[in-house]
């Protein structure tokens, strides 16, 4: 049996990730508000006025492809091939890594004024990762420079989680999350 083996992946690479951000809207008595709410891309645990974004890894299929025998070559009584073998070609895929997401939570809207925005930008800059202008805008170099400094944490994403917020001394701590990690 000749085998070939080819990796194929669908949609981006594993290592390309895909942030989306959504934000939970507080509970609301009008049934068409919380409707909508309902429609927002968040985890299903998520409390209410809580902000989130998300990474997606897709899945990582490989395609293998073998040749199958299907009639042996036939050889005359000196040795020459009197019929060549017959082959089939079989394809299948399987799935090597299952499609991953995961959920972290986001500083909401209201809490990123442009003040806020441009002492991130600074924060970036004295750690080397942002060289831009301090705009107080989050443009394309700002998200460059909050995925390296996610990214030591383990969290390759530009969107900022409120874990960097906090650690970064851009917004407050609640005294009953002081002593996590």
């Amino acid at each position: 049996m000749i085998r070939s083996r080819t990796a194929l992946c669908l949609a981006l690479p594993l290592v390309a990730l895909t942030a989306l951000s959504a934000c939970t809207p507080p509970v609301a008595d009008n049934p068409a508000e919380a409707l909508l709410g309902s429609m927002l891309d968040t985890p299903a645990d998520a409390p209410p006025g809580t902000c989130w974004s998300k990474i997606v890894s897709p899945a990582l299929i490989e395609t293998v492809t073998e040749q199958v025998l299907v009639q042996p070559e036939r050889l005359t009584a000196s040795g020459a091939v009197e019929t060549p073998a017959i082959f089939r070609t079989e394809t299948r895929q399987s799935i090597v890594t299952e499609r991953q997401v995961t959920w972290f939570e986001t500083p909401c809207p209201a809490d990123l004024p442009p003040d806020v925005i441009a002492s991130l930008q600074r924060a970036l800059q004295v750690r080397g990762l942002y060289t831009g202008p301090v705009t107080g805008r989050i443009d394309g170099p700002t998200a460059q420079g909050v995925r390296r400094y996610q990214s030591a944490t383990g969290l390759d994403s530009p969107v900022l989680s409120l874990a960097a917020a906090r650690a970064l001394g851009l917004l407050a701590t609640p005294l009953d999350r002081l002593d996590e990690g």
